[in-house]
C-alpha cells in the first residue's frame, strides 16, 4: 500500500516534469504548445534514463533524435514548397496558459499515457512514453521514427521491456 502511495507521488512528480519539458522543447522549436514529438524529447530527458536506454537497446542513438526531429520539420516546410528557416523559438518569458494545452498528437499521447497506466504497478518512466510514441502511426514522432530507420514495433517492445527492468 505505501509502495503504491510512493509509485503514485513519483510518477505525477515525472509526469510534471514531462509536460514542463515538452512544453519548454516546443517553444525552442517556434510551437507554443507540445505534439509527440516534444514528449518525446522530453522522455529523452528525463533522470530515469529508461528511453535514452530503449533506443540504445535497438542500437539507435538518442542524441540523433533531435535531429532527426528537426529534419520532418524542413522536410514538411519544402513538402509545401517554402524553403523558409525553421520557426523562431517562443519567448520562455511568455506568459504560461493556466490551463495545460498540446497540440492533438501531444493531447493524444496524455491521454493514451492516463489510460496505460492505470492499475500498472511501478512508477511512470520515460521508457512508457517511448513505448506510447513508437505505437502512433502518423504525425512527426512517426516520421520521426522512420527516419531514423526504426522498426516502431521492435521500439515499442524494447521501450515495455525498459520500463519493467
Amino acid at each position: 500500500m505505501f509502495q503504491r502511495i510512493r509509485d503514485h507521488l513519483q510518477s505525477m512528480r515525472t509526469l510534471q516534469r514531462l509536460c514542463t519539458g515538452a512544453e519548454d522543447h516546443a517553444r525552442t522549436r517556434g510551437s507554443r504548445a507540445p505534439g509527440a514529438e516534444h514528449f518525446l524529447l522530453a522522455a529523452l530527458d528525463l533522470p530515469d534514463g529508461s528511453a535514452r536506454r530503449a533506443f540504445e537497446r535497438l542500437g539507435a542513438d538518442p542524441a540523433a533524435v533531435p535531429a532527426a526531429i528537426e529534419q520532418q520539420y524542413r522536410d514538411a516546410l519544402q513538402g509545401l514548397g517554402i524553403e523558409a528557416p525553421l520557426p523562431e523559438a517562443v519567448p520562455t518569458t511568455a506568459a504560461r496558459p493556466n490551463l495545460y494545452r498540446a497540440q492533438p498528437s501531444g493531447e493524444e499521447l496524455v491521454q493514451a499515457l492516463a489510460q496505460s497506466r492505470k492499475g500498472q504497478p511501478g512508477p511512470l518512466r520515460g521508457a512508457h512514453v517511448v513505448a506510447l510514441v513508437a505505437d502512433m502511426p502518423q504525425g512527426v514522432a512517426a516520421r520521426t521514427l522512420r527516419a531514423m530507420q526504426l522498426d516502431a514495433s521492435q521500439l515499442a517492445a524494447a521501450a515495455r521491456a525498459e520500463a519493467q527492468a
